[in-house]
């Protein structure tokens, strides 16, 4: 039964790429359940096309190329998409390897729970050279969980993940256009689902590896996207136009930044490598507090495409 589409957007990484299609390729137990591997190519120039013809050849499974030419990450996942009619959906980044019984266990997980949306474990890779901040790094690209697999009520991105399509992914565009260049279009998905009544599940024993390139293995990267992850609470506050909401994500914000950046002058006075945990944090609650558009940094579509020119 083949009701299983695995959704792999791109941007200008052929070699992450590769990497990503031969895990799904060497999938034990579940290749007979894949209906399509969709690349979704979101390079103007279609640079991802001659990569997949030449895996067309020695792949188990059939491999769609889906060409996203805008670039941005919630339009890749869209056109991703439009390219598939499985029921199920599992994403994988472009710069995650999946382990070999990495589908299976999402499958799994769902038959198991009946959850809506599965998430796995991850673990954060870096390049050699990121000195004390490897540890710090390795944590903020990886992802933990539960040791056992069950219903949870902790949301996290879309990379390897594993999506009932019907409940999940209402609509032809269910990723919000508007998140293109800034990221946030799965909070924004999954707070939308929350809010209908629908379950999240953890799998386990659903492993990848996540590479962070050199561009992104910084810990001035990091902190920019954890500023992001922080705007996220009161963005969506806002989008409910529930504004005592906002204004108390803003106040924990407020205490968060205050108290972290206290201690960041600390540890970095000590020079402790644990002041990269304690920066992490500052930045997150400075994201509540400067939640508005105007604050949104730029880290995906445009952005992308710029580092990977320089």
């Amino acid at each position: 039964m083949q009701n299983v589409a695995v959704v792999i957007p791109t941007l200008r990484r052929p070699a992450m790429l590769e990497r990503a299609l031969r895990s799904v390729f060497a999938q034990v137990g579940s290749l007979d359940r894949i209906a399509a591997v969709v690349v979704a190519d979101n390079d103007p120039d279609g640079s991802a096309a001659a990569l997949i013809d030449r895996l067309r050849a020695e792949t188990p499974v059939p491999l769609t190329y889906a060409h996203a030419p805008v670039p941005g990450v919630a339009t890749a996942r869209n056109i991703g998409l439009a390219a598939t009619d499985a029921p199920l959906i599992a994403f994988l980044d472009d710069d995650e390897a999946a382990s070999p019984g990495w589908l299976a266990a999402l499958l799994q997980a769902q038959s198991q729970t009946g959850a809506d949306v599965l998430f796995g474990p991850i673990r954060g890779r870096v390049p050699d050279g990121t000195g004390w901040t490897t540890p710090y790094l390795e944590r903020f690209f990886g992802r933990d969980g539960p040791t056992q697999t069950g219903l949870t009520d902790q949301i996290h991105g879309c990379g390897n993940s594993l999506m009932v399509r019907a409940t999940a992914l209402p609509g032809p565009a269910p990723f919000d256009a508007a998140m293109d260049q800034t990221g946030g279009e799965d909070d924004r998905l999954f707070t939308a689902l929350q809010a209908r009544g629908g379950r999240f599940g953890w799998a386990a024993d659903a492993w990848v590896d996540e590479f962070a390139p050199p561009d992104r293995a910084t810990l001035n990267y990091a902190l920019l996207r954890a500023f992001a992850y922080g705007q996220s609470p009161s963005q969506m506050a806002a989008a409910r136009r529930d504004w005592p909401g906002v204004a108390r994500w803003m106040l924990i914000g407020a205490a968060q930044a205050a108290v972290w950046a206290l201690a960041s002058l600390a540890l970095t006075l000590l020079r402790r490598p644990a002041r990269a945990e304690t920066l992490d944090r500052t930045a997150r609650g400075l994201g509540k507090i400067f939640w508005t558009k105007g604050f949104e940094p730029k880290l995906y579509g445009a952005a992308m495409m710029r580092r990977s020119t320089t």
